[in-house]
């Protein structure tokens, strides 16, 4: 503005019939355009606001800050500047209850005004934050949170919604066809009583009848159950095997109290269940079991084995899907960014570009992409042989 005001005074000395205008004071007054010109601040980078919403207290603070150290890594390898964009990273604690995510979704959409909502723990997490999401026309990515539905029958509903992780039945589908061709007819399941574990639970099953098998009894222990006492002595022990989906705290009890009972039959994990947030403090009682999920830190590849040696190298232990799967949503954010030349693009052209990106820089896969429908990665079953020891040993 100062300019353009400068540049009117020289018009108007100029239009004076009165005064004339020298060569000497022209060129005075154009170097004075010249020097505003030159001291102007520059054109500040764009701003590129995250919201992170974990759970930083309460049982599940461990996997929180899986999550934030996996993006925290990323931003630090690309100084948080994507394609020029410079990333303001906001964590707030949702304490992994759904009302809370909603008070921590609405406060940084209306309040820190966030181009992109990340994370969400709890499936109850995900299908909370979904409708803020949709209401302040914000993106959400939902990097762990693997509500089924929003990806199925809630997703006309959430423009604005898209993972970058996998949905809960998903991995389960796997689970249920290697299940089946193990020879096992007869399985009990036995889950955490909330979405997740439903939607898990069901996937498995759904594969495992359609190829012959039969679930012959559920159990549904409350979420955050410590003591199973009540529920291992009422398993059918004529079933072939159990298939289990605990999640937080859960998944160290289940299995050491399940052994320790005595039960010596085949056990099947959800991929919660076993995950590296979790085995390293596991016993030798889960070596033989088995899950499926679309990553592990024992893949032998490439780009896994350095992501894993950085990651052990900059926090003392091996990642977990919490923190490779929250890594990657940033390689994909920066990839969208890049496409946009670091400028925000809006919502729905970002969620139709994130759609579109393929990476070949994801740690447990070739190429990976985010999508509204379907997650990636491969799905198949892995087995604790010995792996529960060696990361106790440090070993992986």
């Amino acid at each position: 503005m100062a300019v353009i005001g400068f540049l009117d005074q020289v018009s108007a000395e100029l239009r004076k019939g009165s005064e004339v205008m020298t060569h000497t004071s022209l060129r005075l007054l154009l170097g004075g355009c010249l020097a505003l010109v030159i001291a102007s601040p520059p054109v500040a980078a764009e701003e590129l606001r995250i919201g992170l919403i974990v759970p930083v207290t309460g049982p599940f603070a461990q996997v929180g800050k899986d999550m934030a150290d996996g993006l925290n890594m990323y931003l630090a390898e690309t100084s948080s500047d994507f394609a020029g964009a410079k990333v303001k990273l906001i964590i707030e604690d949702s304490q992994a209850k759904p009302d809370t995510a909603v008070t921590r979704a609405k406060k940084l959409t209306l309040q820190d005004k966030v181009h992109i909502l990340l994370g969400g723990v709890l499936a109850t997490e995900g299908y909370a934050i979904a409708p803020v999401s949709t209401n302040d026309k914000t993106v959400y990515i939902s990097s762990v949170a693997a509500s089924d539905d929003l990806t199925q029958r809630d997703l006309p509903k959430n423009p604005y919604f898209i993972r970058t992780g996998w949905s809960s039945s998903q991995p389960h589908h796997a689970l249920g066809q290697w299940a089946c061709d193990q020879g096992y007819k007869t399985i009990v399941t036995i889950g955490a009583d909330y979405a997740f574990g439903h939607e898990a639970v069901g996937g498995f099953q759904k594969v495992f009848e359609d190829c012959g098998g039969k679930i012959v009894q559920k159990i549904w222990p409350p979420l955050g159950t410590k003591d199973f006492g009540p529920f291992i002595p009422t398993i059918k022990g004529d079933a072939d095997a159990v298939f289990t989906l605990m999640v937080g705290p859960m998944v160290l009890q289940f299995p050491k109290q399940l052994r320790g009972a005595g039960y010596k039959k085949p056990i099947v994990g959800g991929g919660t269940s076993y995950d590296e947030f979790a085995l390293p403090f596991m016993g030798d009682e889960v070596i033989g079991d088995v899950s499926a999920l679309q990553y592990s830190a024992a893949l032998e590849t490439p780009k896994n084995e350095a992501f894993v040696k950085k990651y052990r190298a900059k926090y003392g232990k091996v990642p977990s899907y919490f923190s490779e799967t929250n890594y990657t949503s940033g390689q994909l954010i920066n990839e969208v960014m890049k496409g946009a030349k670091g400028n925000w693009p809006g919502a729905e052209p970002f969620i139709k570009m994130m759609a579109a990106v393929k990476i070949d820089q994801s740690p447990h896969i070739a190429r990976r992409s985010a999508s509204s429908r379907v997650c990636p990665g491969p799905l198949q079953p892995r087995k604790c042989i010995g792996w529960a020891t060696q990361a106790r040993r440090g070993i992986k």
